[in-house]
């Protein structure tokens, strides 16, 4: 396997790189040969890792799956320096935070300001600079006045929710993930995928196992295949998770021997290249399997890029949520969604029934006031959870505190990560909004069946409108509440295409 030579642009190099574990079938078997004479073995050799090479780039965003078992895990530990390689050589140029193992490095007597310190300390990082992060960690972790009790005394949830907000709030230069996203409830799930596209967005280095599809084809600039410890191909992300999927059918002899024969197609069209023009084969930069060129690579992360990007939605969502360049600004009305004031006050408001998020985005510039919402279950009710193939209700009451010409009413169902999966707007559904004057309220319902496959969703809503060509946020709440959709029938991918089956055996003529 051919090894990138290291230099300032990458963020690590993993150099053939293997991990041997010596596997005894008896304890007293380990005694036995360290004190045989003839050195004989009784151990038998698992190769967790064999060979491997891959590089990151700096700001690039890489991701490692594979099947379990495949040494993922192992190879982010070799990295961040928690196991020794049996042979190989890694080099890591940048400071690191790692999502490994959540608060592994937690002393569970010491509280968890101490905790902070302590892990910033083993980060490198000066009390001081510790100092200046800690109001982050601590707003992002939302536990409150148990950060001064010791660990011991905390949930799980708070536990993993500190560790998290430690490791992702320290502005690494390269952040290493394993698996460890899904962690608290679908607000602070959906909270931690924001922040780990902000990251992203800023230049970070990130490294990350998972068995999220999803999430790998969404962040990830590229992707390394790996299976019983060995690489098989590394590419752009849509087309190395068809290759997976290809493992996971028990087609890996087949797909082997289609890398092969890609990787000589290349290698002979780079021979033939060299015959015609006199110019030098490629770099001998890998892709999908070994021995591709430069501009292959680079077409790779194209389309890698392509097709993360592919995940953000359509371009017609602007409308529906108001994602055009506006200047976001703290709304001055202000919606008291945990307990409302004046004349909402009082348990007749459908939210004081509903979980609202209070880490949700609210702005726009006042002139409309989103004062109340509800989801509405078949049977009316006002509840979070929802059966899958029922009818159910989004409702929004608005307060207009200006004359507004054509007001538009807009919800979005997103995932935790924030793909947009389905929403709509009074324009697009022909519902004229006429002109609405300063005082008016207007209560607006979205009724619809609810296909989703069960999971956990979150809602956003908005009041906006277009005023001299330009589009105008009135009012936006975003990831306000949460949708849990209980089902028991799900089907492959988001939504149910609500097939009808039939199979009937065919008679003999």
């Amino acid at each position: 396997m051919s090894v990138k030579e290291t230099g300032t642009g990458y963020a690590i190099s993993v150099q053939d790189v293997t991990k041997v574990y010596r596997l005894y079938e008896k304890p007293i078997d380990r005694l036995k040969e360290s004190v045989s004479i003839s050195h004989k073995n009784y151990h038998r050799d698992f190769y967790a890792l064999n060979g491997l090479s891959f590089s990151v780039k700096k700001g690039e965003t890489v991701g490692i799956i594979g099947t379990n078992g495949s040494g993922k895990s192992t190879i982010l530990k070799i990295i961040t320096g928690v196991l020794t390689p049996t042979s190989g050589n890694v080099e890591v140029n940048g400071k690191i935070s790692a999502l490994l193992e959540l608060g592994a490095g937690f002393n569970m007597d010491y509280t968890g300001i101490e905790n902070i310190y302590m892990n910033g300390t083993m980060m490198g990082y000066t009390k001081k600079e510790m100092d200046a992060k800690l109001q982050d960690i601590l707003d992002f972790a939302e536990i409150g006045d148990f950060v001064y009790q010791p660990v011991k005394t905390y949930s799980s949830g708070m536990f993993v929710r500190l560790a998290f907000a430690l490791a992702i709030n320290v502005d690494p230069e390269i952040l290493i993930v394993d698996e460890a996203l899904s962690v608290g409830d679908v607000f602070f799930q959906s909270k931690c995928y924001r922040r780990m596209e902000e990251i992203r967005k800023s230049g970070t280095t990130i490294l990350m196992v998972t068995h999220d599809m999803g999430s790998i084809i969404k962040y990830c600039d590229r992707v390394v295949l790996l299976n019983k410890g060995e690489f098989i191909a590394e590419g752009a992300p849509g087309r190395v998770v068809d290759m997976y999927k290809k493992i996971l059918a028990g087609k890996l002899d087949a797909l082997m021997k289609e890398l092969e024969a890609e990787r000589r197609r290349k290698k002979n069209a780079a021979l033939d290249g060299e015959a015609k023009d006199g110019n030098r084969a490629g770099s001998g930069n890998r892709a999908w399997g070994g021995g591709a060129d430069q501009a292959d690579s680079s077409v790779n992360r194209a389309i890698g890029s392509a097709c993360r990007d592919g995940q953000a939605g359509s371009s017609e969502t602007a409308v529906q949520e108001g994602n055009t360049a506006v200047e976001m600004s703290d709304f001055s009305g202000g919606m008291d969604l945990e307990g409302a004031s004046g004349k909402d006050s009082g348990s007749s408001l459908m939210k004081s029934n509903m979980t609202i998020n209070p880490d949700r985005t609210e702005y726009g510039d006042g002139r409309a006031e989103i004062y109340d919402l509800g989801l509405l279950d078949a049977r009316g009710n006002v509840t979070n959870l929802l059966l899958k193939g029922e009818l159910f209700t989004i409702k929004e009451c608005i307060r207009f505190h200006a004359d507004i010409q054509a007001p538009i009413f807009t919800y979005t169902i997103k995932d935790k990560k924030g793909t947009e999966l389905t929403g709509t707007n009074t324009l697009y559904e022909g519902a004229d909004i006429r002109p609405v004057k300063k005082g008016d309220e207007y209560v607006v319902e979205f009724t619809q069946k609810m296909n989703l496959q069960g999971g956990e969703y979150l809602l956003s809503m908005s009041c906006t409108g277009f005023e001299m060509g330009e589009h105008v946020v009135y009012h936006r709440l975003y990831d306000v509440t949460s949708i849990t959709v209980i089902s028991n029938k799900n089907t492959v991918g988001v939504y149910d295409m609500e097939s009808q089956v039939k199979a009937e055996k065919r008679k003999a003529e």
